[in-house]
């Protein structure tokens, strides 16, 4: 495959010299006309079967890689609670670790941002998060629920009270371009 495939859960179509997307599943038009403020994220996943692979008997490993612009490589594969070792790579990222990381990753950046606005000097952060799968009312599998378990340590000599804090981490949920892409619940529960 040549050029890179782009990572999207959306169509794009164009009418006229108006561009507007289409959420897909949400019914959402979203005007993405020239000169809007908006950002294109793009990866590439590749796969390549191994020569013994049985493909049409589901015999094949599902290990792969994902490539970033930045030049980032990771190692990535379906989960092994959903295909077996060895065809699946417990050693490799799976879409659904992905999607939880994803989520957190977005909530901290905002939660340092907004905390550095409000003066706050963070010194580490740490987020054990954790993603729940269930099955929906028509017995599809999605991630139903991510719960983020952020332990932040302050320094400086100013420094937030528990109500600061969960303030902080509400902004960095109303903010977080991720959890304003998903229909999963995003709870958050800080750790001390």
């Amino acid at each position: 495959m040549k050029g890179p495939a782009r990572a999207t859960n959306r169509a794009v179509t164009a009418i006229g010299a108006e561009w507007l997307l289409f959420a897909r599943g949400a019914g959402a038009t979203i005007d993405v006309s020239p000169g809007a403020d908006m950002s294109e994220h793009t990866a590439t996943v590749r796969w390549q079967r191994n020569a013994d692979a049985d493909f049409v008997r589901n015999r094949y490993s599902r290990a792969h890689e994902w490539r970033f612009d930045g030049g980032a490589v990771v190692p990535a594969s379906a989960s092994p609670s959903v295909v077996r070792v060895p065809l699946s790579d417990p050693a490799a990222v799976d879409p659904e670790e992905a999607f939880v990381a994803a989520v957190s990753s977005c909530h901290m950046l905002w939660f340092l941002s907004i905390a550095a606005a409000n003066g706050y000097v963070v010194e580490s952060y740490e987020d054990e998060a954790v993603g729940t799968m269930a099955k929906n009312a028509d017995g599809k599998e999605w991630v139903a629920d991510v719960v983020l378990r952020p332990r932040v340590a302050f320094g400086g000599n100013k420094l937030p009270d528990a109500d600061a804090i969960e303030a902080l981490h509400h902004e960095a949920h109303v903010e977080c371009f991720i959890a304003n892409s998903v229909k999963s619940a995003i709870r958050v529960e800080p750790r001390a």
